[in-house]
C-alpha cells in the first residue's frame, strides 16, 4: 500500500513537472520571437500543457520503482552520516547553515536585476546551496578555532599576534605515548606551548583499549594516561577532536599514521616521545616536538675537567667501574671508582658522550682520594 502511494505521489510530481515545462516552452517561444510564426490558441495551449503533463507522468510512473530504491539508499546514507555527526556539532552546524542561507538571500537579490529568464532563479539556487554548505562546513570544522581566537583576543589581545609564520601558532597534536608519560601536563602549565592543543578521538580510543588490557603493566599505563587526559581537559578545557567526518583519516587502521595524516590536514605539529614515530614523521614531512629531546636539552651542561661531589651507587659494567647519578637522573660512569661504592667522593669529569638515548658522562676520582 505504501509503495503504491509513493508511486502515485511520484507520478503526480512528474505530471506537475511536465505541466510546468509546458509553460517554459511557451515562454521560450515568446522570448525567441517564434510566437509570430507559431500561433496557438488558448485551447491549443491547454491541450499542449496536458499532453506534456501526461507524458512526464507516464515516464515518472515507469521509473518510480527505481526512484524509490535509490531514494531509500540515499535516505539510509544520510541517516548513517547523521549518526556519525557529534552532538556538539549540530548546534554550530545549524547556526552556520542559517548564516549561509541569510548571506545567500542577500546575494540573490542582486540576481533579480538580470533580465534573462530563469537565469536569476538558477543562480539563486546555486548560491543557496553553495553558501549553505560553506556555512555548515566552517561552523563544524573551524568553529572551535574561530571561537578560540575571539576568546584569546578578549583575554589578551597580544596573544593572537606574532605566533608562527602566518601570525598564528600551529596546532599541537598529542599522541598516546606523550599523554601516558604525563610530563606534557607540567609543560603546558608553564605556558611554553602555544596554539590549540588537539587530542584526537582515536587517541582516546587507544587509551581505553590499553586501560582495558589484561596485562597489568599496560592496564596501569592506560589508566595513568586517562587520568592525565582528564587533568589536561579539566585544567585547560580541551575538547576531544572528532575525525569521523574525515574519511581519509577514518579509513587508516594504524593510529600513528592517522596522527601524521591529521597533522598534515591541520598543518600542525605532533608532540610525542615515541622515537619510531619521530622518524616516520620526518619522512612524511611532519614537524615533531619530542618530549625526550626537550628533557635532554634541558639537562645541566657538564664540561670535561669539571669537579663535582657524587655518591657512588653501584658497580659499572666494566672492571673497576662505579656508577653515580645526577639529580636529573643522568648516569655518570666513574673509572677506578669501584672501591668507593657507597661513599661520597669528589669526581673530575673526563668526557661527555651524547647519544640518542641521552648523555653519558665519564669521570674519575679526584687525585688525592
Amino acid at each position: 500500500m505504501i509503495k503504491k502511494l509513493i508511486r502515485g505521489i511520484i507520478t503526480l510530481c512528474g505530471g506537475l513537472l511536465g505541466y510546468g515545462v509546458s509553460f517554459l516552452f511557451r515562454r521560450l517561444i515568446i522570448v525567441t520571437n517564434l510566437g509570430d510564426v507559431l500561433v496557438l490558441s488558448e485551447n491549443q495551449k491547454t491541450i499542449f500543457s496536458i499532453i506534456c503533463a501526461v507524458i512526464t507522468a507516464i515516464i515518472f510512473f515507469t521509473i518510480a520503482p527505481s526512484i524509490g530504491r535509490h531514494g531509500q539508499k540515499v535516505a539510509k546514507d544520510i541517516e548513517s552520516d547523521l549518526q556519525k555527526v557529534p552532538s556538539a556539532d549540530i548546534v554550530p552546524g545549524t547556526f552556520g547553515l542559517i548564516v549561509g542561507l541569510f548571506l545567500a538571500y542577500l546575494i540573490s537579490q542582486l540576481y533579480m536585476t538580470i533580465k534573462l529568464p530563469f537565469v536569476a532563479t538558477v543562480l539563486s539556487v546555486l548560491t543557496y546551496l553553495l553558501l549553505g554548505y560553506i556555512g555548515v562546513f566552517i561552523a563544524t570544522r573551524r568553529g572551535k578555532d574561530i571561537l578560540a581566537i575571539f576568546t584569546a583576543s578578549r583575554r589578551n589581545p597580544a596573544a593572537v599576534k606574532g605566533k608562527g609564520k602566518g601570525g598564528e601558532a600551529t596546532p599541537k597534536i598529542l599522541d598516546t605515548s606523550v599523554i601516558i608519560d604525563g610530563r606534557i601536563a607540567d609543560i603546558m602549565k608553564t605556558g611554553f606551548i602555544e596554539g590549540n592543543i588537539v587530542i584526537p578521538e582515536f587517541v582516546l580510543v587507544e587509551l581505553r583499549h590499553i586501560a582495558d588490557s589484561s596485562d597489568n603493566l599496560k592496564r596501569n599505563r592506560g589508566r595513568r594516561g586517562l587520568d592525565i587526559l582528564n587533568r589536561v581537559q579539566t585544567d585547560y578545557g580541551i575538547d576531544i577532536y572528532n575525525t569521523d567526518g574525515d574519511k581519509s583519516i577514518e579509513e587508516i587502521p594504524e593510529v600513528d599514521v592517522k596522527l601524521l595524516k591529521l597533522a598534515q590536514t591541520l598543518g600542525g605539529k605532533v608532540i610525542t616521545n615515541d622515537y619510531n614515530l619521530n622518524k616516520v614523521a620526518v619522512i612524511k614531512g611532519v614537524e615533531v616536538l619530542n618530549i625526550n629531546e626537550l628533557a635532554n636539552m634541558l639537562k645541566p651542561v657538564v664540561l670535561p675537567g669539571e669537579e663535582m661531589e657524587l655518591f657512588l651507587v653501584k658497580e659499572g659494567k666494566e672492571s673497576n667501574q662505579a656508577v653515580a647519578y645526577l639529580d636529573d637522573g643522568t648516569m655518570i660512569v666513574i673509572e677506578e671508582g669501584k672501591r668507593y661504592i657507597g661513599q661520597n667522593i669528589s669526581v673530575v669529569v673526563t668526557s661527555v658522550l651524547q647519544t640518542a638515548a641521552g648523555r653519558m658522562i665519564f669521570g674519575k676520582p679526584k687525585k688525592g682520594k
